[in-house]
């Protein structure tokens, strides 16, 4: 499983021009998920995003956890995330899980979220979303469940 967990001052994702997901000082969450992921990957994901210290102290240092800032989530899915465009000019996508899994594990990721105490809102799974955000430093940091170790 991949997420880039982006800093924002707001975030907010439109569905045919509705607003479907919206947070204020946090975290956009973009996550992708791979075939053959599960629980362990959701766990490291979700816990990684809501635990890296990427707000700034009161000196303004990034010393700050998502979860001590009381940052807010917006955890948004995007298969593309698994894009490999090593060959050709079209990516390929047959790395990232089909539908009914990636959907699942997605909504796992969002309510592990919620269960660590943070507020979550989400995009619309499979949906075509517009994404709207403030970053934030910027500060954006890439996680992959797959290299962990």
């Amino acid at each position: 499983m991949r997420g880039v967990v982006q800093r924002v001052l707001e975030a907010r994702v439109r569905v045919d021009g509705e607003v479907v997901g919206e947070i204020g000082h946090g975290i956009l969450l973009l996550v992708g998920v791979k075939q053959g992921d599960g629980p362990a990957d959701v766990q490291y994901v979700a816990d990684k995003a809501a635990n890296l210290r990427i707000f700034p102290d009161a000196d303004g240092r990034m010393e700050v956890s998502g979860l001590d800032a009381g940052a807010e989530v917006l955890v948004v899915s995007q298969f593309t995330l698994w894009g490999d465009a090593r060959k050709g000019r079209r990516p390929s996508y047959v790395q990232a899980a089909g539908g009914g899994e990636a959907e699942q594990l997605y909504e796992q990721v969002a309510g592990r979220l919620r269960g660590l105490g943070l507020k979550v809102a989400t995009g619309r799974f499979g949906a075509d979303m517009h994404i709207e955000m403030t970053a934030y430093g910027p500060v954006t940091i890439l996680l992959d469940s797959e290299k962990q170790f």
